[in-house]
């Protein structure tokens, strides 16, 4: 029976469609490919810079298809992008607070570039690099190796990200080993409408998240190191919400929040976190993850100053993430998830998004 489920499987990974071109130069790290995944319900164009994601293209109720990624026409717009669209962000994604830790005894001391503090990796995180890819079964398997020092972070890190697509899922398995213990927090930085492109804002579409609780943050978004349930708040999304709605009762500009999936020390397993609904269009997006966290985020800070695809403009609450992690800032929390990777050991973790309708 299970021989016969497996050879099932192989059968649905091989109705992907797997293939790459070279799609520009860049001055000083040379040419960059794009990969595309077709399945007969999705397709998925993940580039070589920064394991871009760069469109996912799906069908609405009417069988419309539509490219529900914010991103850009040509490869200029990712090199110069500051706000990682569709980019796998690292060695840490998410906050550390004043960019400084401690691990084993010694102080590390990261550049800021969000205000007080460290973000999405550094300077030049992982969303800058040049990844090798290579072909897996459904998908490809880019990898990276990250020197002893680079950004400020301790030990080599070798790590690998597999983006498969299996009919309407598309999953994401992140990968990494260090040659000494430092902090990692792997995930993609996708922004989604699922109305499409040059749809002003997400305003109407429904989401709900799979938490009890979330990190109320201070002033530079760092958490308090409170884990407050999220009951008679207007972060309980437990139930489907309009967007829209709900941002009139959240503080500041929008949601930009870690939801707890998970208690912190937890053990490593699948879990259900987010659904989101565009009920004009019909398409859904659900989401399950092995990571501790969701940071849900609006896109407060899009200003219409992007020109993305087709010549659009990108605005304020144009879109929304769902980037599995650990919780921010847990370098510098011990009662959050451990975020350390020692030798010897090998980071994992697992996300789908699945594309369907109703």
């Amino acid at each position: 029976m299970r021989h016969q489920q497996r050879q099932l499987f192989r059968a649905r990974l091989r109705m992907t469609q797997v293939s790459h071109q070279q799609w520009g130069q860049v001055p000083g790290l040379g040419s960059m490919d794009m990969w595309t995944l077709q399945s007969p319900q999705v397709r998925v164009e993940v580039l070589t810079l920064g394991a871009i994601i760069r469109s996912v293209s799906c069908r609405g109720k009417h069988g419309q298809m539509e490219d529900v990624v914010l991103g850009y026409d040509d490869l200029e717009g990712y090199v110069s992008d500051k706000r990682y669209l569709g980019a796998l962000v690292g060695r840490v994604a998410n906050r550390i607070a004043k960019g400084h830790f401690v691990v084993e005894g010694k102080e590390f001391q990261l550049d800021t570039n969000n205000g007080p503090n460290a973000l999405h990796g550094g300077l030049h995180g992982f969303n800058k690099a040049v990844w090798l890819a290579e072909e897996v079964e459904g998908g490809v398997i880019l990898s990276h190796t990250s020197p002893d020092g680079d950004q400020g972070y301790p030990g080599e890190l070798q790590v690998s990200v597999s983006y498969t697509l299996q009919g309407e899922t598309l999953t994401t398995d992140y990968r990494a080993r260090s040659t000494k213990t430092t902090p990692i927090n792997l995930t993609n930085h996708s922004y989604f409408n699922l109305a499409g492109q040059g749809v002003a804002d997400i305003y109407d579409h429904e989401v709900s998240i799979s938490a009890h609780s979330y990190l109320p943050v201070d002033d530079t978004s760092i958490p308090t190191g409170e884990i407050r349930p999220v009951k008679d708040t207007p972060f309980d999304l437990r139930v489907p919400v309009p967007v829209g709605v709900r941002l009139k009762n959240v503080p500041g500009l929008g949601f930009d929040h870690n939801f707890c999936l998970c208690s912190p020390r937890d053990d490593w397993t699948e879990r259900h976190a987010a659904r989101v609904l565009h009920p004009p269009s019909g398409r859904v997006l659900e989401v399950s993850t092995t990571q501790p966290g969701v940071q849900f985020y609006t896109a407060n800070v899009l200003d219409g100053s992007i020109r993305g695809k087709g010549g659009v403009t990108y605005g304020k609450h144009s879109a929304f993430c769902l980037e599995t992690q650990n919780w921010p800032n847990a370098v510098n929390q011990a009662s959050f998830p451990d975020c350390l990777l020692r030798p010897g050991d090998e980071y994992h973790h697992v996300t789908r998004f699945t594309f369907t309708t109703v």
